[in-house]
């Protein structure tokens, strides 16, 4: 029986899991425009506008990456008043991994 999805899921596959080609497990044509999408979504941006993400970013204490990914998910720019989202942010984060040489 095929998974139910969510009432809000765009119905596109996940594109963080990929566990090898898709050939067999479905129409490779939407994979394949899934991908597409997303690697549009992440394409890099004008200088100017990866400067003012980046100094916005450095100045809400997130990393660029952070930053970008609220804009593309959440259609919106952070700003001083978003405290308890960029807190949220903060805590989401993955620990560092030090070095076992060290």
């Amino acid at each position: 029986m095929a998974r139910r999805l969510r009432r809000s899921h765009n119905g596109g596959p996940p594109l963080d899991d990929y566990e090898g080609p898709p050939w067999g497990k479905g129409d490779a044509y939407i994979f394949l425009a899934w991908r597409a999408a997303h690697d549009n979504a992440w394409k890099a941006p004008s200088q100017t506008i990866m400067l003012m993400r980046l100094e916005r970013a450095e100045r809400l204490g997130l990393t660029y990456e952070e930053y970008t990914l609220e804009i593309l998910e959440r259609g919106r720019h952070l700003s001083e008043d978003d405290a308890e989202r960029i807190a949220e942010i903060r805590r989401a984060r993955r620990r560092r991994r030090t070095s076992h040489f060290e």
